[in-house]
């Protein structure tokens, strides 16, 4: 039973890595688009950017940065209680869908090679980032793809949506 749910979470991950790293390999012209197109071309991050755009935080992520998003993936969203994701999207939670997304976004350049670190996210929290033999993990998030580059920054991929305190 263990390894059954093993499977059925791991199978769309790895997916998604291999999606992710296959991208970024493929196209090295990713330094030229922005962190919302690579998002966008690599079709893992469908609510990811709806909520970028609810959130009116599209052109933001599309200026100059640099920025490090530590992006969840749509499984990563679809981990949350169900009916999170409609309800954060709805005009009336504008704010607090802003204040998780900005908690996802750190000013500057910070890739995957840095060993441990708290960093300041654009909400003014700050996130744990750790690198061990497990990996890299973003406070309760595994960093399932590192240092996917754009032209005005870099983006992580997460197995988890990491919400601020």
């Amino acid at each position: 039973m263990k390894s059954s749910i093993v499977t059925q979470i791991a199978a769309p991950i790895a997916a998604v890595v291999l999606a992710v790293t296959t991208q970024a390999a493929s196209d090295s012209s990713n330094a030229s688009h922005d962190i919302v197109a690579v998002a966008s071309s690599v079709g893992s991050f469908n609510t990811l950017v709806a909520a970028l755009k609810a959130a009116g935080l599209v052109e933001t992520l599309q200026g100059p940065g640099p920025f490090t998003v530590f992006a969840p993936i749509d499984e990563a969203f679809a981990k949350l209680p169900a009916g999170t994701v409609e309800s954060l999207l709805k005009p009336e939670n504008k704010e607090k869908l802003i204040a998780i997304l900005t908690y996802h976004v750190v000013p500057g350049k910070v890739m995957a090679a840095v060993r441990t670190m708290s960093a300041r996210t654009v909400n003014g929290q700050d996130l744990a980032i750790s690198v061990g033999a497990g990996g890299v993990m973003v406070n309760n998030a595994h960093v399932v793809a590192t240092d996917v580059a754009a032209s005005n920054g870099v983006i992580h991929v997460n197995d988890t949506v990491v919400l601020p305190q």
